[in-house]
């Protein structure tokens, strides 16, 4: 316990929920810190004079419970209730018990205790949940490690906003180097544990990749009473496919065409159009937190449209473990970064269409809108002119950014800021 690194981003938002009646819920893909973050909050707990009986911890990839009933989670539970105390639940992937969901309703009416959920597969919030706690629970999404979280979790600090950050050795190395690390691995928190090393890392990250498309997909849809996904050689092909194409406009029926013309859905399922196949198979990579979907906003028009969306991968240590490392698309890889951390940051996030022109992200919330336009450079004046053409398209007095790997400085185009990624994912 004590050296497990802190995320405090979630770990305040567990905190700020405490003892409310809402059931936390913390979802994202497998191996994101999930566990860990239950753990943390134990931790809290524990240092906040909530004593060890009041707390109940399951893990349903122990032994112990996986083989449990949504019945024999509810007695095991009972048995260990503390009379006039307040208790603490925490479920570790429960989505894998079959009818949960009816345990921990009848926890909230029948105790009084305080909830907590993880689960790597979005059908924890489905439709069927939602019937049972509609308006009870809140959900905190888990991403992968930030730019930010990975200096830490690696052990590198900077110092007096430099350029540098030094190891646990005092060894300086280039803020510019340790962001080429973080486009290699990835931001997965048990990289941590196996070091920078290309072999192991792939390692790693191929064996979590497996274990989603097996567990997080295959298995959930039989869990489900669902079998539209049972091909996994399609899956993986699919799979391939996004992921060689992230940021690009993509539509499941070309997608479908591709695949058709390969002869892999001639007999996947029969009497259903390839578009269709296609689609169930990508929601299933959706729900199971692999790849985000983000749609088209017409700027002009004032709607979604609902064609040529685009999909970015939960962590780009994945697409470099499935392809290789490759710079040719190195300008989509950075959007992949970013778009991953508008959505850390809690910021809805669609495309810009203006014309015929693309604005790579509009990000909003309550209390603010930016468009963003992100690259590898502006220098080059043609390059700077395509780029920031869309954005000068935009007539309305919100915020307009460029995002690129060029030197930070104080550089305005026709109002639009030019700001370095590194230093806008450091918050410098």
């Amino acid at each position: 316990m004590e050296n497990l690194k802190k995320r405090n981003e979630y770990l305040n938002k567990l905190i700020g929920f405490k003892d409310t009646k809402l059931v936390k819920v913390i979802t994202g893909i497998r191996r994101s810190g999930k566990s860990s973050l239950l753990k943390l909050m134990v931790q809290y707990l524990k240092e906040n004079k909530v004593l060890d009986k009041q707390i109940i911890e399951m893990n349903f990839e122990s032994y112990d419970f996986n083989k449990m009933s949504a019945d024999d989670i509810y007695l095991y539970v009972k048995e260990k209730i503390v009379k006039n105390k307040k208790m603490y639940l925490f479920f570790d992937e429960l989505q894998r018990i079959n009818k949960w969901e009816e345990a921990i309703n009848a926890f909230m009416v029948d105790f009084d205790c305080d909830i907590y959920i993880t689960g790597s597969n979005a059908y924890l919030l489905s439709s069927d949940y939602a019937t049972y706690l509609s308006g009870r629970c809140v959900e905190i999404k888990m991403l992968p490690l930030s730019f930010a979280e990975f200096l830490d979790f690696h052990d590198y600090k900077i110092r007096n906003s430099s350029k540098y950050a030094y190891d646990k050795n005092d060894e300086p190395y280039s803020l510019d180097e340790l962001f080429d690390a973080y486009l290699r691995f990835g931001g997965m928190p048990q990289l941590a544990d196996v070091g920078l090393v290309q072999d192991k890392a792939f390692i790693l990250l191929d064996s979590i990749y497996s274990t989603v498309i097996i567990r997080d997909i295959l298995e959930s849809q039989k869990i489900q009473g669902k079998q539209k996904i049972t091909d996994a050689f399609l899956l993986r092909k699919i799979i391939y496919y996004l992921v060689d194409n992230i940021g690009s406009n993509i539509s499941s029926s070309n997608i479908g065409n591709v695949l058709k013309n390969e002869g892999l859905l001639e007999n996947a399922h029969k009497g259903i159009p390839s578009s269709h196949t296609v689609m169930a198979y990508i929601d299933s990579l959706i729900e199971s937190y692999f790849f985000y979907e983000i749609k088209r906003f017409d700027i002009k028009g004032k709607e979604y449209l609902r064609t040529l969306g685009k999909y970015y991968i939960v962590d780009i240590g994945f697409r470099n473990c499935l392809l290789g490392i490759r710079d040719r698309d190195r300008g989509h890889v950075l959007e992949n970064v970013v778009y991953l951390e508008l959505l850390r940051r809690g910021y809805d996030i669609a495309i810009g269409k203006i014309g015929d022109k693309e604005i790579d992200f509009i990000a909003t919330n309550t209390n603010e809108k930016i468009y963003i336009q992100v690259t590898e450079s502006i220098l080059n004046e043609d390059v700077r002119k395509r780029e920031l053409e869309p954005l000068k398209k935009v007539k309305d007095n919100y915020e307009k950014i460029s995002l690129s790997l060029d030197e930070s400085g104080k550089n305005i185009y026709d109002g639009i800021k030019s700001l370095n990624i590194i230093d806008w994912l450091l918050n410098k």
